[in-house]
């Protein structure tokens, strides 16, 4: 089975080559495409370098940032050709050992499985991560795979992840169970959980005013895929994905009045993801 990488990397100079490099680990001469999205850091820069002396390095440079807009633009135009599976890996991970020859394995045994799915290897919740992986079958935008079948079908469909869509791992995750069709056809086998892969992130240093500016950021971030999930999980439960828009904020409208904030440590996130979704409304 052909295999082929692609990274996804915003801002990553701290982690990017340690990424790289656990990738040019893996056995097989496999192309490795680099997609450096937003970055206004050395990303880059050390990308072109390690280019200069591993030929299957590809690097592509986006002034634009956003990892859906990203994927949307290498994916489904950019990239030269589907391979049988296709390895998405965030800029901050580091692949576990084996990985990519335990999720080929798991592709080869099912013709059913649209993605494989890789847990964390690391961080006070990874346990708990991968048995949920397991019960619930959804995966981890830092290390996943998908079928070449899949992404052909998905191109022909016209069929992409909303440009200003807040995580891909949820959504892809929901169109792989569903087959590319709405809830009715829901399945959970189609996304396998591969118990021998897995990937390692730099944690979070609770001494570091840079981590918890980070985390700030990321929480805002995790509320409003909350409530894009609210409203991707409307549109896969009728049409399925064909229907739904180009970007999510053309129907923040028709929606928002309908949201409110959770409760707990997630309310105060969730009004300010509620403000910020508000004010792209008014955006033209």
């Amino acid at each position: 089975m052909q295999l082929q990488a692609i990274i996804l990397a915003h801002n990553e100079e701290e982690r990017i080559e340690k990424c790289i490099r656990s990738i040019l680990a893996e056995n097989g001469d496999f192309p490795i495409y680099i997609i450096i999205n937003g970055s206004t850091d050395e990303t880059a820069n050390i990308v072109r370098n390690l280019a200069k002396d591993e030929v299957r390095l590809h690097p592509f440079i986006y002034e634009q940032g956003g990892k859906s807009r990203s994927w949307n633009r290498f994916v489904m135009t950019d990239l030269p050709q589907f391979a049988d599976y296709n390895i998405f890996i965030d800029g901050d991970a580091e692949i576990l050992s084996g990985s990519f020859a335990a999720m080929a394995k798991i592709f080869a045994k099912n013709d059913m499985v649209n993605a494989v799915a890789a847990p964390p290897m690391n961080g006070r919740s990874a346990e708990y991560y991968r048995k949920e992986m397991i019960e619930q079958h959804y995966l981890f935008g830092d290390l996943y795979a998908l079928s070449g079948d899949l992404l052909t079908r998905m191109k022909e469909m016209h069929i992409k992840l909303p440009d200003d869509l807040i995580g891909d791992d949820g959504y892809l995750c929901s169109i792989a169970k569903t087959n590319l069709q709405n809830e009715d056809f829901w399945k959970n086998e189609r996304v396998a959980i591969c118990q021998e892969a897995g990937f390692y992130c730099e944690p979070i240093s609770y001494f570091s005013p840079k981590s918890w500016k980070i985390q700030y950021r990321r929480m805002i971030n995790y509320s409003v895929r909350h409530f894009q999930n609210k409203i991707i999980t409307q549109y896969m439960r009728d049409k399925g994905p064909i229907s739904i828009p180009v970007t999510l904020s053309e129907i923040y409208a028709n929606h928002l009045p309908n949201f409110t904030p959770r409760g707990g440590i997630n309310a105060y996130f969730d009004r300010l993801a509620l403000k910020k979704m508000r004010e792209q409304i008014l955006r033209p």
